[in-house]
């Protein structure tokens, strides 16, 4: 069931720009998510401790995002929108497009964009988004690197089918998510992965991390993140509990592996944050892409 609400606001500014996403304001046209990942981040996190069970539809989306983004572009604030906190593919968004809808004022007020997505629906919203790549208002410090009006990356924590459906349950499948990436690049879009979250003792060894990478640069994108998991939350419904249910499930044998890795903290060590961070770099260098977006350490594509 899908339930229709009205937002205070929609456009939310950061503090500052993001240093991985580079967007300096995220919203979020729709809330809940059909995909029903077991991992995401705002089952129990501060980004979501409140979210509905059920899908929810922002109705009066469009009319507030006309009304805030006038009053930044007034003021000739300029900056990414990054659209991908919730999924903006989902499917109820081919009936009420309002991600496209978003994208229609996005361009008109001339704002570069971010998508963040794990669906396959991109390719519908090309037209708009070939004339907000072309004629945005990017940011000084982003004119010439990467020099882009609109970013596009996809989600995947692992590129195994069987481990998809477990933790992903919901979402297309990798090959899909690449696929439509694929498409992505072959129409002269700047496009990626967020290889977020890794899943610890699953997908986060050297040989996954260099398999991701391969994979991505051979379906054509520009870029790669890797990052981490965090587990939030103590209810029955947060991510924390949700995955450990799934690990007693499927794979009891990591639990205490689990325990001992992240103790009673929401996310790993700082030194293995560092061992991805570490391959990511050495994997990008190795088969020509960027790591990250804007590549602030060196490494350039070879694209």
């Amino acid at each position: 069931m899908v339930k229709e609400v009205e937002a205070r606001s929609i456009l939310n500014k950061h503090k500052r720009r993001d240093d991985w996403f580079l967007d300096l304001y995220s919203i979020s046209p729709y809330q809940g998510c059909s995909f029903n990942c077991i991992y995401c981040y705002t089952r129990g996190s501060k980004y979501g401790t409140h979210m509905s069970k059920e899908l929810a539809v922002k109705v009066n989306t469009v009319e507030k995002l006309k009304k805030q983004l006038k009053f930044r572009w007034k003021k000739r604030q300029y900056g990414f929108i990054y659209i991908g906190g919730q999924e903006p593919y989902l499917p109820i968004e081919d009936e009420y497009q309002l991600t496209r809808k978003c994208l229609e004022v996005i361009y008109n007020y001339k704002f570069p964009v971010h998508i963040g997505t794990k669906g396959t629906m991109v390719p519908r919203d090309f037209d708009i988004l070939r004339r907000i790549d072309e004629e945005a208002v990017i940011p000084d410090e982003l004119k010439s690197d990467p020099g882009r009006g609109v970013f596009i990356s996809f989600s995947l924590s692992t590129l195994d089918d069987d481990l998809a459906k477990i933790f992903e349950p919901g979402a297309p499948s990798p090959k899909e998510r690449l696929e439509t990436m694929k498409k992505c690049h072959e129409a002269g879009f700047f496009t990626g992965v967020n290889n977020i979250p890794v899943l610890p003792f699953l997908s986060d060894s050297e040989e996954h991390i260099e398999n991701m990478i391969k994979t991505v640069s051979e379906y054509g994108g520009d870029y790669i993140f890797v990052g981490g998991l965090t587990l939030f939350g103590k209810g029955p419904d947060d991510c924390k509990t949700l995955y450990y249910n799934t690990l007693h499930k499927h794979y009891p044998e990591l639990v205490s592996k689990y325990k001992s890795l992240f103790r009673i903290f929401f996310a790993p060590p700082k030194e293995y944050q560092q061992r991805l961070d570490m391959l990511g770099r050495k994997f990008c260098k190795k088969y020509g892409i960027r790591y990250r977006i804007k590549d602030d350490h060196g490494q350039e594509s070879v694209r």
